[in-house]
């Protein structure tokens, strides 16, 4: 279990807090806005009303004592700068702020935080994949040129074993598990024959991926 403090409850914040609830982690939400603040309180451990750019607030909330300090404000650039900036100075352990753009993210790295996140680039990344693909149930991007994906197996797998396809060493690409009724199975070996009602979940490089699984 994590202590978190989040600024900002707006759509993704309040996404945000929803989730780290549900984990079991301590969440303390702040926002200038009352009725957001009062909306959270189901789901958040605490809640506060302030400003979050000013020191004298948050030099109350106990800053260092948090391990994570999540800055999700929207359509208020300004204000997810000053907030970030402060929080570093006041020793927060990590913070990680939203950005929208790639040249906000250049400022607010600059400016303390010690990560970035895009919500709306990333999902967007995610449903062009996820929607395009011809296999492609999830994914989770590693980095600019790695990803996992759970994908489908194709049809003309099915029947053959994972040494018959010799998959890893034509594509270059690594079969992590397989899926049946959501059960994951880890025991992969060279014999483990595909059928129709499984799913795999892979890892590799995205043009190799690309290659394999006819994503676009």
């Amino acid at each position: 279990m994590k202590t978190v403090l989040l600024v900002g409850l707006g759509r993704f914040g309040r996404h945000l807090a929803r989730h780290l609830n549900e984990l079991g982690h301590e969440v303390m939400a702040i926002d200038h806005n009352e009725e957001r603040v009062n909306a959270a309180l189901n789901f958040v451990t605490s809640g506060q009303i302030g400003d979050s750019t000013k020191e004298e607030f948050l030099s109350t909330l106990g800053v260092k004592n948090f391990d994570l300090c999540f800055v999700t404000i929207s359509n208020n650039f300004q204000s997810s700068l000053e907030t970030t900036s402060l929080l570093k100075e006041m020793g927060a352990k990590m913070v990680i702020s939203r950005a929208e753009r790639d040249g906000q993210a250049k400022f607010l790295l600059r400016n303390g935080a010690d990560e970035v996140v895009y919500p709306e680039k990333q999902l967007a990344k995610w449903a062009s994949l996820k929607y395009t693909g011809e296999h492609i149930l999830d994914f989770i991007e590693i980095d600019d040129k790695y990803a996992i994906f759970e994908v489908i197996v194709p049809k003309e797998w099915v029947g053959k074993t994972i040494g018959e396809l010799n998959i890893r060493k034509k594509y270059n690409v690594n079969i992590m598990a397989i899926k049946v009724d959501d059960q994951m199975d880890i025991s992969i070996t060279a014999d483990t024959l595909f059928t129709a009602d499984k799913t795999m979940v892979v890892l590799g490089e995205y043009k190799d991926l690309q290659r394999c699984f006819h994503i676009v």
